[in-house]
């Protein structure tokens, strides 16, 4: 069956954008303005969690670790912070065919749009270092859209932001399981899951992927198959 995708999805940090350990040295920043110790079990056991839920909404991983609202409030302030100050020094790089990659989907004629689990601020910080400002046809995040990853609603917003027809006109790509969820939960026609992030193959297909790819550069040739 021959596919009418309209829609692309991408997710940024490991899919089209480096991550290069950037997510892991910012939670470090929040874990330490909290009081917990690097090295310690409880940071560990931390760390695993943010591993394991990459791609979801950052402020949802932090009131799963810390509980109480304003632990968590200030947790994501200083990850945010953190993360501001390695975009800002130059730790920010584009994956290898990213950008080539949404300019072919959009010459023909597809939508795209770049989702985050980070912040708008985290989210304009990369796109302005990237100079990325214009690169999509729209850009969101998770509270422009209700809820984050792994929740349908990142994707169901692109369809109705970018008045797309029909769920099996939506293509998802990205790194993680959260991803994948997404795209299965809001119906969309392709799955893709990129190598070039967090999660392996088997954790992208366990939770949906249709497609595994070797990075989000074969989307194209995928999608035009």
């Amino acid at each position: 069956m021959s596919l009418d995708i309209r829609l692309v999805v991408l997710d940024m940090a490991g899919t089209t954008v480096a991550d290069d350990g950037l997510v892991e040295q910012a939670f470090q920043a929040a874990a330490g303005r909290l009081g917990v110790e690097a090295g310690s079990p409880e940071h560990a056991r931390m760390l695993e969690h943010v591993r394991a839920t990459m791609g979801e909404s950052k402020i949802s991983v932090f009131r799963h670790l810390f509980g109480e609202e304003e632990k968590a409030q200030t947790a994501n302030a200083a990850f945010e912070a953190a993360y501001h100050d390695l975009v800002d020094a130059g730790h920010c790089a584009a994956l290898p065919g990213a950008a080539e990659a949404i300019a072919e989907l959009r010459g023909r004629g597809r939508k795209v749009v770049l989702t985050t689990g980070f912040s708008r601020s985290t989210q304009d910080r990369i796109l302005t270092a990237l100079g990325w400002e214009s690169i999509a046809d729209l850009t969101l995040c998770p509270a422009e859209a209700g809820r984050g990853r792994p929740y349908p609603d990142l994707a169901l917003t692109a369809l109705l932001r970018t008045s797309t027809e029909s769920v099996r006109q939506i293509a998802v790509a990205g790194d993680t399981g959260y991803d994948m969820l997404t795209g299965t939960r809001a119906g969309a026609a392709v799955v893709a899951g990129v190598l070039t992030g967090a999660h392996g193959e088997e954790r992208l297909r366990a939770d949906g992927a249709t497609h595994v790819l070797a990075s989000v550069a074969e989307l194209p040739a995928l999608l035009a198959g």
